[in-house]
């Protein structure tokens, strides 16, 4: 299996808006209770921000789309187009980290190193854009793997019920 990348683009978004509602679905249930399920869909999803900013990739398997994510300079720090409390405030680098965001990864695609790749390719462009530290808010289903990234628990919270880890990384 040859992975690849490239930029999100607007045509995409129906692509990606699926994959994710998959995702969600049959990932979350080994973690999380049906009503939980459910839930998530409140406050999960795709943000056509990062798209337009240029911050999130697609990861393509032979031209299949395996998964997707990216980082934010914006403030809102998790949830989708239709999220309440979205915040467009553009992140100071010398002081506050940037935002892993909106991670995905088809249910087809699971431990092929998509979610690895994602995360490298947002610690470099983070990084290159002067941030020091990356901060995400990691599902329980995507724990696991950023702790293997080296990311760090900080705080626990729920969102709709959802359990969730507020999670940071030095870069």
């Amino acid at each position: 299996m040859m992975l690849s990348h490239r930029l999100a683009v607007a045509a995409d978004e129906p692509a990606l808006s699926a994959l994710m509602t998959q995702a969600i679905e049959q990932l979350q249930s080994t973690f999380l209770a049906p009503d939980q399920v459910k839930a998530s869909h409140a406050f999960m999803g795709l943000d056509s921000r990062l798209i337009a900013d240029g911050t999130y990739f697609v990861i393509e398997d032979d031209g299949a789309i395996a998964g997707c994510g990216g980082w934010s300079r914006r403030a809102t720090a998790y949830g989708g187009n239709h999220s309440a409390g979205r915040n467009d405030r553009m992140l100071d680098p010398a002081t506050e980290a940037a935002k892993v965001r909106a991670m995905y990864t088809h249910p087809d695609h699971v431990r092929k190193g998509v979610g690895t790749l994602i995360l490298s390719l947002c610690q470099a462009a983070a990084k290159a854009e002067g941030f020091a530290a990356l901060e995400l808010s990691g599902t329980m289903a995507g724990v696991p793997l950023y702790r293997s990234f080296g990311f760090e628990g900080v705080q626990t919270f729920e969102d709709s019920g959802v359990p969730m880890l507020l999670m940071r990384k030095a870069i």
